[in-house]
């Protein structure tokens, strides 16, 4: 159905899509807004690049204990913010594995390392863009941040995370499973927590109070600086995707946490 109280708070023309699947089908528990105009993803690309990477593993051509990155990084730490790379290339270093220091620079450095000289955006398009239906949606700039779609297409992203669409199972949990679970970090926008779980590209809620309300432990998703956000239970089977029409800031940062709470309880309920 659609209903324009679902972003109330948001910044006018926003538009979001509240999901669950049930054996396979799609049920599109609420909508609003325009869900074909395309908007910047920012941070949420990184669910597109996981994705990407999780079909290299299944097709045999990467493996996440794969060292790609300096002093030893694996795959695996380069997704999930503990290469002890910075945010970005000018930034100080770490060592490897001892925090979660969250890094744009570390997930280009990884798209960059398989991809050589050929252009990211065709391997994003060639592994999750064409193979999922996204018409809309193309990666503009650097790989970590710069895809750019509709909220429809995010739709399509989000189910094939829940869906196991194209992508092995035991392959997408090891995506949304805590890398070095006990590793502390930030959570840019919502502070410092202890620990900061993170799988390899997704944000785990883990025990986290912020933007993911009172969804499961187990959750897990992105948002992005651009106001764009994705939400899934893979237990639960249910998700939530949106885009804004204005950057991330304090609206986000004071709504974001009942919201997704308010609508985790719209997608488990049942007539």
């Amino acid at each position: 159905m659609s209903d324009t109280s679902l972003v109330e708070g948001w910044p006018a023309g926003s538009s979001a899509v509240v999901f669950r699947v049930n054996a396979g089908m799609v049920e599109r528990v609420a909508e609003a807004g325009d869900l074909g105009v395309e908007r910047e993803w920012a941070s949420v690309s990184k669910m597109a690049v996981s994705l990407a990477f999780g079909v290299e593993v299944d097709w045999g051509l990467h493996r996440f204990d794969e060292q790609l990155g300096p002093r030893g990084a694996t795959l695996a730490h380069l997704l999930s913010h503990s290469s002890g790379l910075g945010l970005e290339e000018v930034d100080p270093v770490s060592e490897v594995g001892t925090k979660r220091v969250y890094s744009n620079y570390a997930v280009d450095y990884a798209v960059q390392a398989i991809v050589g000289e050929n252009d990211p955006a065709n391997w994003l398009d060639g592994r999750v863009f064409q193979s999922f239906g996204m018409s809309t949606t193309r990666l503009e700039g650097r790989a970590s941040s710069g895809v750019v779609g509709s909220t429809e297409d995010l739709l399509r992203l989000a189910v094939a995370w829940l869906r196991l669409d194209g992508l092995a199972k035991d392959t997408r949990d090891r995506l949304i499973t805590p890398f070095l679970p006990q590793l502390s970090g930030v959570v840019p926008g919502f502070g410092r927590f202890t620990p900061c779980p993170w799988g390899l590209g997704p944000e785990v809620r883990g025990q986290k109070q912020h933007w993911m309300g009172d969804w499961s432990e187990a959750s897990f998703g992105h948002f992005g600086q651009s106001g764009a956000m994705m939400l899934l239970d893979a237990d639960e089977q249910i998700g939530i995707v949106a885009t804004s029409t204005e950057p991330f800031g304090a609206w986000a940062h004071e709504l974001w946490p009942r919201w997704t709470s308010a609508m985790r309880r719209l997608a488990i309920a049942r007539d």
